[in-house]
């Protein structure tokens, strides 16, 4: 039986500093929150940020919500082409609401910097973003995120729901793929 695993050069994170990046952030975004008043709403990026969100979230220890939309802007390939497309939206008013976007990773910005803004825009009282990872040197746009996991070099990451068409989601951490396998 094929393993993925043999298509990681090297881990990033595993299982248990993953674990650790939840616990750090859900200790940020509770006292940074605690106080506010106002529902607190988690806005997943799907696919990709479903396992972090999970994980994170269970450790919020303060009512929250969840919803989730799904923008892309990589289609199969490895680089952003540029073009965002929303392809599930919000199905409620955000009016009056603290927002926080929940990333799995942020190369260029264009994708956070859309959608931030588009949350601002439909009234949100605040919108703040959340990512497990943090590439700077890929950065295209001024935008730095409220709440970051771990900076990474810019390398392809896969694992924990990043994936490379479609796969390598289930992985349990973080792991450089190599470059043999993106570059067929």
């Amino acid at each position: 039986m094929y393993s993925f695993e043999n298509d990681i050069q090297y881990l990033l994170a595993d299982e248990k500093k993953l674990a650790e990046i939840c616990d750090r952030l859900a200790q940020e975004i509770t006292e940074t929150y605690k106080d506010s008043g106002r529902d607190l709403i988690f806005v997943t990026v799907l696919k990709g940020s479903v396992f972090f969100a999970t994980d994170l979230i269970r450790r919020i220890p303060m009512k929250c919500e969840l919803e989730f939309m799904k923008v892309s802007s990589y289609g199969a390939g490895t680089s952003t082409s540029g073009f965002i497309q929303v392809h599930l939206d919000l199905k409620r008013d955000i009016t009056g609401e603290d927002i926080v976007i929940i990333e799995d990773i942020i190369d260029s910005g264009k994708t956070l910097e859309k959608l931030s803004h588009l949350l601002a825009d439909r009234g949100a009282h605040s919108v703040r973003c959340c990512t497990l990872l943090d590439k700077p040197d890929r950065r295209v746009v001024e935008l730095n995120a409220d709440f970051v996991g771990m900076e990474i070099p810019d390398e392809f990451v896969v694992g924990y729901g990043l994936d490379y068409n479609e796969k390598y989601r289930n992985l349990p951490y973080v792991g450089v793929l190599k470059p043999e396998i993106y570059s067929k």
